[in-house]
C-alpha cells in the first residue's frame, strides 16, 4: 500500500515538473554583418520522459524574439552614460518582456519585438519549430572586447507558460560593421502600412536581400597593391628602406612588408614589427583628462639583422579581433609599431675568401654602443566574409533552456 502511495505521488510530481525544451539555432553561424538578415531557427519541444507514467500536453501562453545590444565599461576609466529617467511600472514585473533583465550594463539598442507564436499547445513528444528573421541594426556598434569598453549583441528569446513568470533564453552572436556601405534601396511603390508582428514580410519587399553581396564587393579594395616606401633615420643617418605593399586589410590577411639595409649609413643590429590596436575613450568620457590610450597586442615579428642587406617579415591580421570603429564613447585604431636596435659605431662585415685555407673562428663583440628608436605606421583594418570569421568564433550560435 505504501508503495503504492509513494508510486502516485511521483507520478503527479513528474506531470507536474514537466519541463519544455527551447532550442534557438543559428542557421549560418554566429557571425553577421550590419545589415545583414539574421535567421534563427526556434524549436519548442514538449519531451516524453521515461520515468513518466502518464504524459500530458502542455501550453505555452506565448513566445517572442528581438536583438539587443549590451554596453559595459570599466567605471574607473569611463564615465558612464546617464541613462533616462524614464521608468517602467511594470519593469518589476516577471510578466512583462525585458529582453535585457538581468544584464550587465545598459542596453544601448534593441529592435523591436516579433511574435512567433500565441497559446501554443504541444502534446507528449511533439515539436514546433519556427522562424525568425531580422535585419542586424545599422546603426549600432560592432561587437568589441576592449580594455575599457564592451559591446555584446544577443539575441533574446521571450516565452512565457500560462500563469508563470517569463523565461529568457538568449543567444550571443557576433556583429561586424562595415562603415560607408550604402543604404538599401526603398522601393518608391511600397505600401505605406504599420508593421504587424504577427504577419511575416513578402520575400523581396520592404529590404533588399543583398547586403553581404554589396559589402564583400566595397571589401575588394584591399586587393589593391599600392607600394608605399619609407626611408627609416634616426638622428645619426638612414637606417634602411622599408617598403609595404598596401595599408588597407581585411580580417585574415597577412601584413607584409620587407626592409632594404643595403643603403643604410647606420648598422641596424635588431628590429621588431608588432601589430596593435588603440582603444581611446572620447574626451567628454574619460573618467580622468588626458588619460593614457589602451594598447593591445596581436602579433609580433622580431629579428636580428647585423650584416643583412634585406629582409621581409608577416603578420596575420587575426580572424577574432575588431575592425576600426569610432562612437560617441570610444574609437578603435590600429597600427604597425616598429622598434629599431641601431649601432652608434660602424661594424665590420666578415668576408669568406674563395680559397681560405685555414679555419676561421668569428666572435661576436662583448659591449656594443646601442641607440634605440620606435616609430608607429597607422593602417586600416576591415571586416571581411562573416563565414570565415564564424570558424573561429567564441560563439556556436545555439543555446537551449528548459521552462
Amino acid at each position: 500500500m505504501l508503495c503504492c502511495c509513494v508510486a502516485e505521488f511521483v507520478s503527479k510530481n513528474l506531470q507536474i515538473l514537466t519541463m519544455i525544451e527551447v532550442v534557438a539555432s543559428m542557421a549560418r553561424g554566429p557571425v553577421f554583418l550590419a545589415g545583414e538578415v539574421m535567421e534563427c531557427l526556434i524549436t519548442f519541444t514538449n519531451p516524453i520522459s521515461h520515468l513518466s507514467t502518464s504524459a500530458s500536453s502542455e501550453m505555452l501562453a506565448w513566445a517572442s524574439a528581438q536583438i539587443h545590444c549590451q554596453f559595459h565599461a570599466s567605471e574607473s576609466r569611463v564615465v558612464l552614460p546617464a541613462q533616462g529617467t524614464k521608468q517602467d511600472v511594470q519593469a518589476e514585473s516577471d510578466t512583462v518582456l525585458i529582453p535585457s533583465r538581468g544584464e550587465g550594463g545598459q542596453c544601448m539598442l534593441d529592435t523591436p519585438p516579433k511574435i512567433l507564436f500565441c497559446d501554443l499547445r504541444l502534446d507528449p513528444g511533439e515539436s514546433r519549430t519556427y522562424s525568425y528573421s531580422e535585419v542586424v541594426p545599422n546603426d549600432g556598434p560592432p561587437s568589441f572586447r576592449g580594455q575599457s569598453v564592451k559591446y555584446v549583441y544577443k539575441l533574446t528569446i521571450g516565452c512565457q507558460r500560462v500563469s508563470s513568470p517569463i523565461k529568457l533564453l538568449r543567444v550571443p552572436f557576433r556583429v561586424l560593421v562595415l562603415h560607408g556601405m550604402p543604404e538599401p534601396p526603398f522601393p518608391q511603390d511600397e505600401e505605406v502600412a504599420p508593421s504587424n508582428p504577427f504577419l511575416e514580410e513578402e520575400e523581396g519587399g520592404r529590404r533588399d536581400d543583398r547586403p553581404l553581396e554589396r559589402a564583400l564587393d566595397m571589401l575588394t579594395i584591399t586587393s589593391r597593391r599600392c607600394p608605399h616606401l619609407f626611408n627609416i633615420t634616426n638622428m645619426r643617418g638612414k637606417v634602411a628602406k622599408f617598403c609595404i605593399f598596401k595599408t588597407v586589410y581585411r580580417l585574415g590577411e597577412d601584413i607584409i612588408g620587407t626592409f632594404d639595409f643595403s643603403e643604410g649609413d647606420i648598422p641596424c643590429i635588431q628590429y621588431s614589427v608588432s601589430l596593435q590596436s588603440e582603444e581611446e575613450i572620447q574626451q567628454g568620457y574619460q573618467r580622468r583628462p588626458g588619460q593614457s590610450i589602451s594598447v593591445t597586442g596581436h602579433g609580433r615579428h622580431l629579428e636580428s639583422c647585423l650584416h643583412t642587406a634585406s629582409t621581409h617579415f608577416s603578420l596575420p591580421v587575426p580572424l577574432n579581433v575588431t575592425p576600426g570603429f569610432s562612437t560617441d564613447i570610444v574609437t578603435l585604431r590600429w597600427r604597425l609599431h616598429f622598434e629599431f636596435v641601431t649601432s652608434r659605431e660602424p661594424m665590420e662585415s666578415h668576408n669568406v675568401l674563395q680559397n681560405q685555407p685555414e679555419v676561421t673562428v668569428w666572435t661576436g663583440a662583448e659591449h656594443v654602443d646601442v641607440d634605440t628608436f620606435s616609430w608607429d605606421l597607422p593602417i586600416k583594418v576591415l571586416p571581411t566574409n562573416p563565414a570565415l570569421t564564424s570558424y573561429v568564433s567564441q560563439f556556436t550560435g545555439t543555446n537551449s533552456i528548459n521552462i
